[in-house]
C-alpha cells in the first residue's frame, strides 16, 4: 500500500526506493513461506495481481501510467543534469521505440513525441588527395565514378578478383575505368554482386552497393577505381593493421620451385596486408610473418590446398653480428715459387662506434703497393668480414687501414693481392678481441593491467629490462622494454598464456649488444673455418 500511495504521489523516486524495499522483504518471507506452503503463496500472488489491476482501473489508470516516469526517473540518475538527454526523458515517459528508414529514431510517450537523428551538413572524409587533403565525395549516382577495391582474391580458375564498394558514382556494364592513377582503362564487362560464395551479374551498381570484377590484373589491395582523371590522385585514408610478428623461414620442398614459391607468395601478399615477406641475403633466408601460427598455417594449408605447392618450414634464424673489442695489426704475404704470385700487405683495425658500418683507408706511400692493386687488398678484406672470424657472421663497425706493403714487377697479380688482404686482415682479427653481437628490439605489449606481475617477471627470465609502463581504458595497459631477439622465441605464445589471449606485442629493432659470453662459447663451437682461412 505504501508503494501505491508514493506511485500516484509526486515523487517517482520514491516510489521506486518503496517498491524496492517491499520487493525485498517480499522476496524473503517469499523463500520462507513457499517451500511449505506453496498453494497460498500461489493464490495471495494471484490475489495481490487482481487487486492491482482492480486499483488501476478504479484510479483512473494512473496507477500503471506511472510505470514509464518511474523508468525515466532511473535513467536519469545516470545522467548530468544538465544532459540534454535527462532532459528529454523528463519530458517524454518513454511508451515506444520506433527506428525509421532515414536512420532516425523515434521516442513516443503519452505527453510528446521526439526524434533522435544526425546532423545531416555533417561531412566525413574517408579519401584524400595526394597532399593529405581531404576529399569530398557524394552519394550521387549521376556523379563520376568512385569505388575503394577492400579486397582482392586470386583464384586458380577465374584469376584475379577485386571485391569493391562504390563511395560515388554508377557503375554500368562495359564502362571504361582507371584504377588509381593508370593511364590505360580497363573495361567492366561483367559487374556483378556477391551472395555468399556465389556471385549474380547485374547490370549496374549504384553508391553504397558492394560489387565484384574479375579478371582485372591491375587491381591491388586499398585500389581505387575511378571514371575521370581528376581522381587519379586520390586514396582511402590508411586502416591501421596489426604489425605481423610470428615468423616462419619458408623453402620450397622441391628443387626447381623457387620461382614459382615467388610467385604464389607475391600472390597472397596482394591479398593480405596483414602478411610480409623479409629476405636476408647475408643468412639467405626468406621469412613469411603473420599475425600467429595458425594465421601462417592458413597461408600454408592454402598453398598446398590450392597452388600444389609444398614448403619446409623452421624457425627464422637469428640475425647476429661479429665487431672487434680493440685495434690490431696484420701482416701476410702471398708468394709461390717459379713465375707464380707474389703480394704483401701490411694493415691495421680499428673499433668504430655502433652502428658506423665499415671503412677502407689507403695510407700507403711511395708506391709500395700499386694503386691499381689497392681494389683487390680492399675485396680479400671484404670477403674476410662477411664470413666473420668468431661463428661465421658477418664483421660490422672496423675501421681498415692498409699503410704498407711489398709488389713485385712479374709475380704480382691483383688474385695475390686478394689473397694477402684476406689473410692479413684474419691476422689482425686474432688480436682484437672479436666478439659476437645479438639483436636487441624494443617490444612494447598490451595486456590486462591483472596481468603486469607476470609479464614483467617473464621479460626478466628472458634478460629483458622494463623501461616504462602506461594505463589505457577498460584495464588495460602499456608495457614497453627491451629484449634480445633471441630470447622471444615462442614468446607469443607464451603470452596468450599468461593473458588468455588478451594481451598482443610488437617490437622493433633498436639496436645490437654483445652478447653473454656462455652464448658466444656456444655459438663458437659450432663454427669451422675453412683450412685456406686457419
Amino acid at each position: 500500500l505504501l508503494s501505491v500511495f508514493m506511485l500516484l504521489g509526486s515523487s517517482a523516486r520514491s516510489g521506486i526506493v518503496a517498491i524496492a524495499a517491499a520487493l525485498v522483504v517480499g522476496i524473503i518471507v517469499f523463500a520462507r513461506v513457499i517451500a511449505k506452503h506453496w498453494k497460498p503463496c500461489v493464490i495471495a500472488v494471484a490475489s495481490i495481481a487482481v487487486v492491482l489491476v482492480g486499483a488501476n482501473f478504479a484510479l483512473g489508470n494512473r496507477l500503471f501510467s506511472r510505470i514509464p516516469s518511474i523508468v525515466n526517473d532511473a535513467v536519469g540518475m545516470f545522467l548530468p543534469a544538465d544532459s540534454e538527454d535527462a532532459d528529454l526523458f523528463d519530458k517524454i515517459p518513454l511508451r515506444e521505440i520506433d527506428v525509421q528508414n532515414d536512420g532516425t529514431v523515434k521516442l513516443t510517450g503519452q505527453e510528446a513525441t521526439a526524434v533522435i537523428g544526425y546532423d545531416s551538413d555533417a561531412k566525413v572524409y574517408t579519401f584524400t588527395d595526394e597532399n593529405g587533403n581531404d576529399v569530398e565525395l557524394k552519394s550521387d549516382p549521376d556523379l563520376p565514378l568512385v569505388a575503394h577495391v577492400f579486397k582482392v582474391v586470386n583464384d586458380p580458375y577465374v584469376g584475379k578478383v577485386g571485391v569493391f564498394r562504390i563511395h560515388q558514382g554508377t557503375l554500368r556494364r562495359d564502362d571504361q575505368l582507371f584504377v588509381n592513377d593508370n593511364k590505360k582503362p580497363i573495361k567492366v564487362s561483367h559487374p556483378m554482386i556477391l551472395q555468399g560464395k556465389e556471385t549474380t551479374e547485374v547490370r549496374e551498381l549504384v553508391p553504397g552497393d558492394i560489387g565484384v570484377i574479375a579478371k582485372v590484373d591491375e587491381l591491388v589491395f586499398d585500389s581505387v577505381i575511378h571514371a575521370s582523371h581528376e581522381h587519379d590522385n586520390i586514396k582511402m585514408k590508411p586502416l591501421s593493421f596489426p604489425k605481423p610478428m610470428f615468423g616462419l623461414a619458408i623453402s620450397p620442398a622441391r628443387r626447381g620451385d623457387e620461382g614459382r614459391l615467388s610467385d604464389i607468395l607475391h600472390k597472397l601478399l596482394s591479398e593480405d596486408p596483414t602478411l610480409e615477406l623479409e629476405h636476408d641475403t647475408t643468412l639467405n633466408e626468406t621469412v613469411l610473418r603473420g599475425l600467429s601460427a595458425q594465421h601462417l598455417r592458413s597461408v600454408l594449408e592454402r598453398m598446398a590446398a590450392q597452388f600444389k605447392l609444398e614448403v619446409n618450414t623452421r624457425t627464422p634464424r637469428i640475425p647476429y653480428r661479429e665487431t672487434i673489442a680493440q685495434g690490431a695489426e696484420g701482416r701476410h704475404k702471398k708468394q709461390t715459387g717459379g713465375a707464380g704470385q707474389f703480394g704483401e700487405v701490411y694493415l691495421r683495425i680499428e673499433p668504430r662506434e655502433r652502428g658506423a658500418g665499415f671503412e677502407f683507408v689507403d695510407e700507403v706511400k711511395g708506391g709500395a703497393i700499386p694503386y691499381n692493386f689497392i681494389p683487390a687488398v680492399e675485396k680479400g678484406v671484404r670477403d674476410a668480414l662477411d664470413t666473420g672470424y668468431v661463428a661465421g657472421y658477418p664483421i660490422h663497425d672496423v675501421r681498415v687501414v692498409v699503410y704498407d706493403g711489398k709488389s713485385h714487377p712479374v709475380d704480382s697479380k691483383e688474385v695475390a693481392f686478394v689473397s694477402a688482404g684476406r689473410k692479413a686482415m684474419l691476422d689482425a682479427l686474432s688480436k682484437a678481441k672479436p666478439t659476437i653481437l645479438e639483436p636487441i628490439v624494443d617490444v612494447e605489449i598490451v595486456a590486462p593491467d591483472s596481468a603486469m606481475g607476470d609479464i614483467t617477471g617473464d621479460l626478466a627470465s628472458r634478460r629483458g629490462q622494463v623501461t616504462g609502463t602506461a594505463n589505457m581504458a577498460g584495464g588495460m595497459m602499456i608495457i614497453s622494454g627491451t629484449v634480445p631477439l633471441s630470447e622471444l622465441d615462442g614468446y607469443a605464445a607464451r603470452l596468450n598464456a599468461i593473458t588468455q589471449g588478451a594481451g598482443s606485442y610488437s617490437m622493433e629493432l633498436a639496436g645490437y649488444a654483445p652478447v653473454p659470453m656462455q652464448r658466444q662459447v656456444e655459438l663458437a663451437s659450432n663454427y669451422h673455418r675453412k683450412d685456406e682461412d686457419e
